[in-house]
């Protein structure tokens, strides 16, 4: 017979702890073993779904990484804001302590000083759909001047290099907006007898796309094509629609009721993609530096030396097909989208 052993209840509290605590230990899920990250998620304008698909990618893509023993928090800050409501979702993420902050920049400038403060704190700081200048972020995302370059050069070639055009531009003062304006214009200066008659901001809102180009098209009787930007370009075609303009050519959007209306009207069109995974894929990127992975040379690019440039799909007819398969059965507002593997992300890493 064993004796009896005496215990303080002091010491008998100690050994059920560590008892417990033990056995917590052995049932925990995997994935609390890993690493885990914080990271801020900043997005100053909510005016259209293909932000509040970019914040649900973003968020489902976070999720994911709990397959892979990561724990990834993500703070999402997402409102309609000016510039300084922005700097101040930056500031609140640099209290919190979080580890990165993936940022969709409402300026390329003005965040300079407080991505500074970022930097300070060991914050990595990455910007998406809109380049930033600060030498303490950087940019993982589509080249917003390419993207226009595109869909601009498509819109030249089926006019066989010459006609009367106008442009339908996003937020006058946006930075992705700037650099497709920019990208648009070097285009079309190629060629002489392509004349640009007006170039004017509908704030990528749908309604005010469709206003616009009525608008347009009883100012400019001679009107033969139209170069316009994302969801403001359903508004653009309905208003040709209306007024009977089959012969005018414009570029189209990704979203899935545009697709639809391409489709069954056999539209001449084409859009460039900026898909809403380029937070996913800032994420991705994000990631494998804060486990300590260094760049490799020569990786980054842009105005700023800090940009890392992802694919983007030009939707034609030819590619239309593969393109209503993927929104095939989502909600009409749901665009287009791609982004990055984890793995594809890894390769920009030594």
């Amino acid at each position: 017979m064993m004796p009896k052993l005496f215990l303080p209840k002091r010491s008998l509290t100690k050994l059920v702890l560590a008892a417990a605590l033990a056995t917590t230990a052995l049932t925990a899920p995997a994935a609390l073993a890993g690493p885990k990250f914080v990271i801020g998620v900043s997005n100053g304008w909510i005016g259209s779904e293909w932000r509040t698909q970019m914040i649900d990618e973003v968020t489902e893509a976070a999720k994911a990484y709990g397959a892979r023993d990561i724990q990834v928090e993500l703070v999402v800050q997402s409102a309609t804001v000016d510039v300084q409501g922005q700097i101040a979702h930056v500031r609140n993420f640099i209290n919190q302590g979080v580890n990165a902050i993936l940022i969709n920049p409402n300026s390329p400038t003005a965040f300079n000083p407080i991505f500074k403060q970022a930097k300070a704190a060991n914050i990595l700081v990455i910007a998406t759909d809109a380049e930033v200048s600060s030498p303490d972020a950087m940019y993982v995302g589509v080249d917003q001047k390419a993207w226009a370059q595109k869909s601009a050069q498509w819109l030249a070639d089926t006019l066989g290099g010459k006609g009367n055009i106008v442009a339908i531009n996003g937020l006058a003062g946006h930075p992705a907006n700037q650099m497709r304006v920019d990208g648009y214009r070097e285009v079309f200066a190629k060629y002489p007898d392509i004349k640009i008659l007006n170039e004017a901001n509908a704030n990528w809102d749908q309604a005010q796309g469709q206003q616009t180009m009525k608008t347009l098209l009883a100012t400019f009787p001679t009107l033969n094509g139209v170069w316009v930007q994302d969801g403001m370009a359903a508004g653009a075609w309905r208003a040709l629609s209306e007024a009977g303009k089959s012969n005018i050519v414009a570029t189209g959007e990704i979203r899935a009721s545009f697709l639809k209306t391409w489709s069954d009207a056999k539209l001449t069109t084409a859009a460039s993609v900026n898909p809403p995974g380029v937070m996913v894929s800032a994420l991705h990127v994000a990631l494998h530096r804060l486990q300590g992975k260094e760049f490799k040379d020569g990786v980054f690019k842009g105005q700023y030396g800090n940009a890392i440039y992802v694919p983007i799909p030009l939707i034609t007819t030819a590619s239309l097909p593969d393109a209503l398969k993927q929104v095939q059965g989502k909600p009409d507002y749901t665009s287009v989208t791609t982004a990055l593997t984890v793995d594809e992300a890894g390769a920009f890493f030594k």
